[in-house]
């Protein structure tokens, strides 16, 4: 069967010869990324943006790059990608791009003044708890700095990419009151 095989009924994930449990730290990073792809993919979809349909395909390009080379761990015999650090560079360098347009407040804002914004907000909460599953499971066995780097990055490029939507449109996003 190639959509399922009922092995993972009690627990572990097949892989090669071996047996891994489903809470292991790199499947738990590899189902956080999974999700942000899907995610990403689903913003593309639901967004008909050319301009953020390219970018955010961009970003599950190299997701794939970072799973393959974190489920190297589980298959060491597959010759995984690697995460150049030019697609970092890339990141920063738009950023900063979006930074001088949008010219920034510091502070938190309450999400929700767009749709496109939202999910983009949403995406950057899904990366972040991604990057944070990453560096867990760095302490345990050693990533690449690159992957640490990436997904640190790719938060803060879709906070930037929400906020240059909502400056493109002229919204001025509500910041917390705290009461």
């Amino acid at each position: 069967m190639l959509f399922y095989t009922g092995k993972g009924d009690l627990g572990q994930s097949h892989i090669g010869q071996k047996k891994y449990p489903k809470d292991s730290p790199v499947l738990e990073v590899l189902g956080e990324l999974d999700e942000l792809n899907s995610l990403c993919g689903l913003a593309r979809s639901v967004k008909k943006d050319k301009a953020l349909s390219r970018s955010l395909k961009s970003v599950q390009e190299s997701l794939f790059i970072i799973q393959a080379q974190i489920a190297w761990f589980l298959y060491p015999k597959f010759q995984s990608p690697e995460l150049k650090k030019r697609k970092i560079r890339e990141l920063e360098q738009e950023i900063e791009s979006m930074e001088k347009k949008i010219n920034p407040e510091r502070g938190f804002v309450i999400s929700g003044a767009n749709e496109k914004a939202a999910w983009l907000d949403y995406l950057r909460a899904v990366a972040r708890r991604a990057e944070r599953r990453a560096f867990a499971l760095s302490k345990k066995k050693p990533l690449p700095p690159e992957i640490l780097m990436y997904l640190n990055r790719l938060s803060s490029y879709l906070y930037a990419l929400a906020r240059l939507e909502l400056h493109k449109k002229h919204i001025k996003e509500p910041k917390p009151a705290y009461k």
